[in-house]
């Protein structure tokens, strides 16, 4: 190994450098082992990776976003559909803002028009009732006094890329008493 005439110190510093020279090879940050050299391209490849699960989340946080945004719609439309109808009531006639009692038609034409952009009329079901609590309301059910019942469901399908589900229904009822 050591040639016998190489003086003693050339040989220490041999070694010294090839020390050296060993701990300047690239290392890689995470273990400390040197870095291989068929590990060359890695690095787009888990850069895919990672980007394939970012649009994941992305896509699935803006579908929940647009669920979100159309149970909103069902439960504003429900509230505001219930309200409409009990302001419109048996007497509404005597009133310049309505020209005749609400019935289930007009209900599910007032939703209609406060559908925003995004939501499909299609999905959507309205239906009203009015359950009668009393006598009065039993024989006329949209008299002052009386209560209104609107339900509004929404079929949302989530638009997520790579993933089917099933429909989900989102579903929202609101009750009132007839003002007049």
């Amino acid at each position: 190994m050591h040639d016998a005439g190489e003086p003693i110190m050339r040989r220490r510093r041999k070694t010294i450098l090839r020390t050296v020279n060993s701990s300047l090879r690239p290392r890689c940050a995470a273990t400390g082992l040197p870095d291989l050299k068929g590990e060359k391209g890695t690095t787009p490849i888990e850069y895919a990776f990672i980007f394939i699960l970012y649009l994941t989340m992305l896509f699935a946080i803006c579908g929940f976003a647009f669920a979100l945004y159309a149970y909103h719609f069902v439960s504003h439309a429900a509230k505001s559909a219930t309200r409409w109808a009990a302001v419109n009531g048996f007497t509404c006639t005597n009133d310049l803002s309505c020209t005749a009692p609400a019935t289930q038609t007009d209900i599910q034409n007032y939703v209609a028009q406060i559908t925003p952009p995004g939501i499909n009329s299609n999905n959507l079901t309205v239906t009203a009732s009015w359950p009668s609590t009393t006598p009065i309301c039993a024989a006329q059910n949209n008299q002052p006094g009386c209560t209104v019942e609107v339900q509004v469901s929404y079929n949302y399908n989530f638009i997520l890329p790579l993933v089917t589900s099933k429909a989900l229904t989102l579903s929202s009822t609101s009750e009132m008493i007839i003002a007049h």
